[in-house]
């Protein structure tokens, strides 16, 4: 069911695929040219930074360089998907963190999504399938056909398309174990 995804996220290439929440466009996290990619075919600010999956908690410590206390039990406990901004990133390119040096990371509990990252066996990223500022889909019929065409691969769920049609809920984290919802 991933092969081929898979091979083309080793290439550097972009996906268009089911996420756990909506719709998304995906690459290998570790890539920057695939990173950019992204960037172009959403049209999106480079000042914006993405989200990047990961299948297993014990990948945090791989993609942040402190991770703050209060942050595994929010991630592992929480029962919808939930996006948090971890306040320094490592191991990943510039130009997927944000101007402050954070990154944004969801650990997926989505069967299909997890399956796709946790055989990737890397951190992969997510963000909407819609061009910067546009309405973000929530059915592959809503997905523009640029962007459709934009991306070399396109990974279907083959249960069907994802039930949850909502954006994942971000909480921002502090060093001290503060926090902030910033979408809930």
């Amino acid at each position: 069911m991933y092969h081929d995804a898979l091979q083309h996220l080793r290439k550097g290439d972009t996906l268009l695929y089911s996420s756990d929440t909506i719709w998304g466009l995906g690459c290998d996290a570790r890539n920057e040219k695939a990173v950019d990619k992204l960037f172009t075919l959403k049209q999106r600010p480079d000042n914006k930074a993405f989200i990047v999956l990961i299948s297993k908690i014990e990948q945090l410590s791989e993609y942040v360089l402190e991770v703050p206390e209060i942050a595994w039990n929010l991630v592992e406990f929480a029962e919808k998907p939930l996006t948090v901004i971890y306040p320094k990133g490592k191991n990943l390119p510039a130009n997927l963190m944000g101007i402050d040096g954070s990154i944004a990371i969801r650990l997926v509990k989505d069967e299909f999504c997890k399956g796709l990252v946790h055989k990737f066996e890397r951190a992969i990223v997510s963000t909407s399938a819609n061009f910067s500022g546009q309405p973000s889909p929530t059915q592959f019929a809503d997905i523009s056909p640029e962007i459709v065409n934009g991306v070399d691969y396109v990974l279907h769920n083959p249960k069907g398309e994802n039930k949850n049609t909502q954006p994942s809920q971000i909480v921002k984290l502090g060093l001290g174990g503060e926090f902030e919802f910033i979408r809930k």
